[in-house]
């Protein structure tokens, strides 16, 4: 079995990092800069950073952002939030990010995710899929989850790894900020059906739920922020109780 992530996530909004419930009631968590630098230092494998608020007219904040984070931190990390062109998601990568997050946009427009991975390559690619529930099935949202596409989020997931994606990054928009556990009926469906890894958001609450998200979705990385944001699980210590479930990881500490 391959070492399974842990990423932080960075919400972005005005510069600042914000967390809410269910893609709503917004709180600030802190500087950006400072919390990376931080995750980094404690054992995270990457990092995740998406613009939740982004515009044409912040992209050059934004690509700024990614330049000072990219100068204090030694793990990979991923940008997202308003990137709609190659030519956009060029500037991410110059910036210092080593994968960026497209949603809203590739949804709008599939053919980016060919023309992307071609030109960067499918490892630089993440397709990241706001999925809600919609009785037996689960729909894809966009526009930081306002909108409904009316997409089945599983066939859309098959034909974003068809079209040359490297990574899913799957988020229960049902579970985002309940601390209730991650969606594990949607992650085994998905899992069953792509061979790329999955990237699993939205619920972590306590230790368990990120081994279940392992161990029973079959999830390749668990992605959590509040948790992280406000102490209440240390990273290492989460990697200490992964490694003792056998689920192999990156530095363990001791």
């Amino acid at each position: 079995m391959l070492t399974k992530r842990i990423i932080p996530c960075l919400d972005i909004k005005d510069g600042r990092t914000v967390k809410g419930i269910n893609f709503e009631g917004l709180r600030d968590a802190g500087d950006p800069v400072e919390l990376a630098q931080r995750y980094s230092e404690e054992g995270a494998d990457e990092l995740v950073f998406l613009d939740i608020t982004a515009t044409r007219e912040k992209r050059k904040t934004l690509v700024k952002l990614v330049t000072q984070i990219a100068r204090r931190i030694d793990i990979p990390f991923t940008v997202g939030g308003g990137i709609g062109s190659v030519d956009e998601i060029a500037d991410i990568l110059h910036a210092g990010a080593d994968k960026v997050s497209l949603n809203s946009a590739i949804v709008r427009n599939p053919g980016l995710i060919d023309r992307a991975s071609r030109q960067f390559g499918s490892q630089c690619i993440v397709a990241a899929v706001d999925a809600k529930r919609t009785g037996s099935q689960w729909t894809v949202y966009i526009s930081g989850g306002s909108k409904n596409t009316g997409k089945d989020a599983l066939q859309w997931i098959t034909e974003a790894e068809r079209r040359g994606a490297g990574e899913i990054l799957l988020t229960s928009m049902d579970r985002d900020g309940t601390k209730s556990g991650f969606d594990l009926e949607l992650l085994s469906a998905v899992n069953d059906r792509v061979s790329i890894p999955v990237i699993a958001s939205g619920g972590a609450g306590t230790i368990r739920h990120c081994i279940d998200a392992v161990k029973t979705g079959k999830a390749d990385a668990v992605l959590a922020a509040s948790i992280f944001h406000f102490g209440e699980i240390e990273i290492a210590d989460l990697k200490k109780e992964l490694g003792k479930s056998n689920i192999p990881v990156r530095n363990i500490e001791t």
